[in-house]
Order: C-alpha cells, then structure tokens, then sequence
C-alpha cells in the first residue's frame, strides 16, 4: 500500500490531468475510422441482399454499369469533397457538370445543329469544357476567398445563374451528335471496364495520396480545422482555397463530360438536382460539413454505397422521387451518426 501511495505521489499532476483528454481524443480517432470503415460491411451487405432479392444483380454487365453510372458522380463528389475539407461549399458544381460540356457541344457543333457555328475541332472543344469548369471555379473562389463573400450563398446563386444559362444557350433543346471525342470516356473499355471509371479511380487514388502525404493536401486540413492557425504557420490560405475552387471546377467539368458520354446527349436539364446525392455520398463517406475532416476512401465508399442503392432500387422499379427521399434518409442518419461520433455540436 505504501509502494502504491509513493508511486501515485511521485507522477506530477498535471501528467494524470492529461491523459483523460488523450484517450478521449484516442477514441474520437477509432470512432471516425470506425465511421469511415463501417460502409465497407454495408457495401458487401447490399451486394448480397441484391444477389439475393435480383439473379442479374451481381453479373458482370450489371456491375460493370454500376461503376460507369457513378464515374460522373464520383467526380463531382472528390471536387466537393476537396471543397468541404477546407471548410467551404460549392452548390454550383451540380450546374458546371450541364453548362461546361454544353459550351463545349456549341462551339464544334454546325450552326444548323444548334451550335455557335464556330465548328472547332473536338480537341479544342474538349479543353474549352476543362477550362470552362476552371473559370467558374476561379470566379467562385474569387468571391468567397478575395471579396470574403459566404460560400453557401455564392454558390447557390451561381447555381441558379448557370442553370439559366445553360437553358438560355440552348433554348431547352437536347444537344447530340457531337464527335466522338464527346462519348470516348464512356465507350471506350480497358478491361471491360469504361475508362471513365479508371479516370476516377485514379483521381481518387491520386488525391488521397496528396491529401495523405503532400504539403498541400497537409493544408487543406489544417485551413479547414482552423484558418487562422494555418496562417500563422505559414500555409497561404487564400492561394490554396482558391486553387481548390478552380480544381473543383474542373473535375466537375470533367465529372460533366463522362456524363455526357454515358447518356450520350447534353440536355439543359444535365446534372440538376446531382447536388443533393453528392452530398449524400460526401457526409456518409465521412467528410465533414465542418471542415478538416475526411478521406477519399471514404467518399469513394460513399459513392459506390449510393450507386449499388440506387441500382437495386432501379432494378426494383422504385419511382425516382422515391430514391431522392431515400438519399435525404441517408445524409440525415450520417449527420447523427457523425455527431455521436465526433461528440461535437454541428453548426
């Protein structure tokens, strides 16, 4: 007992005041990885409720289309994903994905097609789209980072000014026949696999290891926990939000094309409402609404979650509007979850 009395007198005290916090910050670790992980049994669990409940729901071809179905949507998740890691909104990505492969479609196409008439060659309109997502991106992070404007609010308006465009330069019409450029994502196969889903796979791959192991994906995180902070340690916060805006673009823009692609037209209604479900596949794949939290494997999981659903439901011939609500059910438990998680009150 003595022994006992003259160790615990020898630990200093603020020593035994320290580890309750360490260990709960052990445990708020375990349970975010456990958030992140948990859709991996969900994922294997809807793949044999559907092997189950539908023969053709694991053949090849029925796979193969789950993944070309959500390249697109992958994409444009990593790209919102990017955005909210640094603590920020983009709504208006929803809308880069109709409009900037749309310019691109009027710029190749004859004017007798609907089309600017100016007829460039397809490479150079396949860049126009790219730049296109680029340019939006640059002057939505412009707006939120130079003139300090809120996020949220920019970009809904430039959600809505996008979608008026797009109505606006095609008069409502359906843009098809454009070159084959246009459709290459979606029909070209390596593998059996379209090499849309490899683009994605390797922009998830790409950008996980950055966010991992690179300086800038290091400073993502740290803008997105506290800005102030990572200003003071040097990291130029307006520089690196304002080139994840214009990234964001882009993989939206291109995130736009593969779309295109996979329907195989542009109408002016082309990634309306897609918002919702990239949400819906970012906060159940753990990143957080908050900022400075979040991995790319658990936003792809996320996607690949959303896409065997919606598969399963499509197969069941469950209305549309149903799996909109049904994606709502989604972001709202993921919201609970991550609170019980995380231990934090959401803004």
């Amino acid at each position: 007992m003595a022994d006992t009395k003259a160790a615990s007198a020898s630990v200093p005290a603020d020593h035994i005041g320290k580890q309750a916090p360490a260990d709960r910050g052990g445990r708020s670790v375990l349970l975010r990885r456990a958030r992140e992980l948990a859709l991996v049994p969900a994922l294997l669990l809807l793949l044999v409720l559907g092997a189950l409940l539908n023969d053709s729901f694991l053949t090849e071809r029925n796979l193969i289309s789950i993944l070309g179905a959500s390249a697109a949507l992958a994409m444009v998740v990593l790209a919102e994903a990017l955005v909210l890691i640094t603590g920020k909104f983009d709504l208006s990505l929803e809308s880069v994905v109709g409009v900037a492969p749309a310019v691109g479609a009027l710029l190749v196409l004859p004017a007798a097609q609907a089309g600017f008439g100016t007829e460039l060659p397809a490479v150079v309109s396949v860049l126009a789209i790219l730049l296109v997502g680029a340019a939006i991106g640059a002057f939505n992070g412009v707006l939120v980072v130079k003139f300090k404007l809120n996020a949220f609010i920019v970009t809904l308006a430039m959600l809505i000014v996008l979608r008026g465009l797009l109505v606006g330069a095609t008069e409502g019409k359906t843009l098809f026949g454009m070159p084959d450029a246009f459709y290459a994502l979606a029909t070209t196969t390596f593998l059996t696999i379209p090499m849309s889903v490899w683009l994605a796979a390797a922009a998830f791959g790409l950008a996980g290891l950055v966010l991992k192991y690179h300086r800038i994906g290091r400073s993502l995180y740290a803008i997105g926990g506290n800005p102030e902070a990572a200003r003071a340690a040097g990291i130029r916060v307006e520089r690196v939000m304002l080139g994840v805006f214009v990234v964001a673009g882009t993989l939206a823009a291109l995130g736009g094309l593969m779309q295109t692609g996979y329907v195989g037209a542009i109408n002016a209604n082309q990634g309306q409402n897609m918002i919702f479900t990239v949400f819906a596949a970012a906060v159940i794949g753990g990143i957080s609404l908050d900022g400075g939290k979040g991995t790319m494997f658990g936003a792809l999981t996320g996607v690949l979650l959303l896409g065997v659903v919606q598969n399963l439901l499509t197969l069941a011939q469950v209305p549309s509007f149903w799996i909109q609500a049904i994606y709502g059910g989604i972001i709202l438990v993921a919201l609970m979850i991550a609170r019980v998680t995380t231990g934090r009150a959401q803004d």
